[in-house]
């Protein structure tokens, strides 16, 4: 197994590339998946992201191929908020954010109750500039935090508030975000995860209440584990946070998405920007090649998008669902 780190002083992704006894014209990365699983299940857990490089995943079918090499049964991006094309079952397009813009780094559907543990994601298209999945190590944001900031998120949790509209506004609608137009199914997937929901016209206010921390279900580590930053408006460039402020006005409630604590009191933009400095200090930035398969451990690392230029196209598939259970208290 030809291995590096790309970014020593992070620790990862850990790139590793074919050798000899490697490859399998057919199927190279298939043929590499059953040499070497167990190896890479365990490099997995210490650097939390792994970069599988020229074994030649540029195509749909080749991506599904290599999720069913390292995953079981891939998972519906049920209760997402990001906005994607499904493309076949489990699969879909990376989030589809205008190219100029930046997505912040959050661990998948850390809001919900059940999330994927493995994130998968295949460069069929390389961007002409820039346009990487940024990386950042949740085990090492957690330790860089202030301990007063952490234990205030420990003991409050995190609110995450979402407003789905029916077909036209501002965000995701509850039809994209629940794959269903079954009002009566949409209600039962709420019950089941535990989101408090009501029906406001044409749509839907959701609010889950989360723990702030998780912990790893195989390494029983503990780490940072919400979208908080992300979830709050401020995570916006500074033009469009002021102009939503100025359309919502003090109807906070009413806004696409908004977050406070647990206890419902507001979390200061200052902790939030804190929280963003240190997840900054931590990011790893790697460009994409055509035919690159990631696997990333979406508790251990966090994942953003930087914007880019050109055409790029990056498939995104998940697996292995963890359920509250996992969380710390």
């Amino acid at each position: 197994m030809n291995a590096k780190v790309v970014d020593p002083e992070h620790n990862l992704p850990l790139l590793i590339e074919p050798e000899a006894g490697d490859s399998d014209p057919g199927d190279p990365l298939g043929a590499f998946a059953r040499r070497h699983q167990e190896e890479v299940e365990r490099r997995l857990l210490v650097h939390g992201a792994i970069l599988l490089r020229a074994f030649g995943v540029d195509t749909q079918e080749a991506f599904r191929r290599a999720t069913g090499a390292f995953a079981g049964e891939l998972l519906d991006y049920v209760d997402g908020n990001s906005p994607r094309t499904k493309l076949g079952s489990g699969i879909y397009t990376s989030t589809e954010y205008p190219a100029k813009y930046v997505i912040s780094l959050h661990n998948e559907l850390s809001y919900s109750p059940r999330w994927p543990l493995r994130l998968f994601f295949g460069c069929l298209v390389a961007p002409l500039a820039a346009g990487e999945t940024v990386l950042a190590s949740s085990r090492a944001i957690l330790a860089s935090l202030p301990a007063a900031l952490v234990e205030e998120f420990r003991a409050k949790g995190v609110k995450y508030i979402r407003n789905l509209h029916g077909g036209s506004g501002l965000g995701p609608s509850w039809q994209d975000t629940f794959e269903t137009s079954d009002r009566e199914a949409v209600a039962r997937l709420c019950e089941q995860s535990g989101a408090s929901y009501e029906w406001i016209g044409d749509g839907l206010r959701l609010s889950h209440l989360r723990p702030a921390l998780a912990r790893h279900p195989r390494t029983g580590e503990e780490v940072w584990f919400n979208q908080a930053d992300q979830f709050h408006p401020s995570t916006h460039p500074p033009e469009v946070y002021a102009a939503l402020m100025s359309l919502y006005g003090e109807r906070e409630e009413d806004l696409p998405q908004n977050v406070r604590f647990g206890d419902d009191t507001p979390i200061a933009v200052a902790m939030l920007e804190e929280i963003r400095a240190v997840t900054r200090r931590h990011c790893v930035f790697f460009p994409w090649r055509q035919g690159d398969f990631l696997i990333v451990d979406n508790m251990l690392v966090s994942h953003g998008r930087a914007p880019f230029a050109g055409p790029r196209k990056i498939l995104v598939a998940m697996s292995g669902p963890v359920t509250a259970g996992a969380q710390a208290g």
